[in-house]
């Protein structure tokens, strides 16, 4: 599996894709450093770019590595070598490229701005570690469309489907049940809901980092007083945990039962 994974991740570094991806928050983070006074404002700029675009980057990167390497994954397979082994080493090529993408594209400005020296070192630190899970389940999911589709339209069609749900649909379904039952206690249905999107929960949990909470009224408050516990955090963290978990464990399941 090492073997797959170290050619599958110097193969992403080689395209030009990967270093339009460091580009971008390279110059995204420099210029909202430079240009903005207030440290929080720039992370908040981030975060806002960070939960649409990793995920959709994420999932567009997973769903074409995979049609664009089957035929070598075939060849691969003609050989005596474990399935997991494959679907696996090539996942976490994909994951572990772009994720490194995002944090030196993002890190390198920040260590210039002398970040180590202020208070939101931490802010930022949850920004990357949230960024680099969206990165390790968007692509998983990913994987696992590619998997069930033979047809590279329909993969595609369905990857960004789904992206487009737990960015956008999600909020909206969500927002509109918490109206239609407003009568009714929803603290606990709120916290359920976030922590079943992990777009939701990474972004409630830097706002909530951020210490803006109030900004979000009831709901803002409902949320400090479970996720700004480090029981709440530390919850968190499982569940985010468990969104790259169980996608993983559905690639090896797949890998194993499908036709080739």
């Amino acid at each position: 599996m090492l073997k797959i994974l170290k050619y599958s991740f110097f193969d992403l570094m080689r395209s030009r894709w990967s270093y339009v991806y460091f580009a971008f928050y390279l110059l995204l983070s420099i210029v909202l450093l430079f240009l903005n006074n207030d440290l929080s404002k720039a992370v908040i700029t981030l975060m806002n770019v960070i939960i649409v675009l990793v995920p959709l980057i994420g999932t567009i990167f997973g769903v074409m590595y995979y049609y664009n390497s089957k035929e070598f994954t075939e060849l691969l397979l003609a050989q005596p070598l474990k399935r997991s082994s494959i679907f696996l080493g090539q996942y976490l090529g994909v994951a572990i490229s772009l994720s490194m993408s995002l944090i030196l594209g993002l890190g390198i400005p920040f260590i210039f701005y002398g970040l180590f020296k202020s208070n939101a070192i931490w802010d930022f630190s949850l920004l990357l570690i949230t960024g680099t899970f969206l990165t390790l389940i968007f692509t998983a999911l990913a994987f696992n469309i590619a998997l069930i589709n033979e047809n590279k339209i329909k993969g595609f069609g369905y990857a960004i489907l789904l992206w487009l749900f737990l960015a956008i649909i999600y909020d909206g379904l969500f927002l509109m049940s918490l109206i239609l039952f407003e009568d009714y206690p929803l603290d606990k249905l709120s916290l359920v809901g976030t922590m079943l999107n992990p777009i939701d929960l990474s972004r409630t949990l830097i706002l909530l980092k951020l210490d803006i909470s109030a900004l979000l009224g009831y709901t803002g408050a409902v949320f400090k007083k479970f996720f700004g516990t480090g029981f709440g955090l530390t919850i968190s963290f499982i569940m985010l945990t468990i969104w790259v978990i169980l996608p993983v464990l559905l690639i090896v399941i797949k890998s194993k039962k499908k036709d080739f």
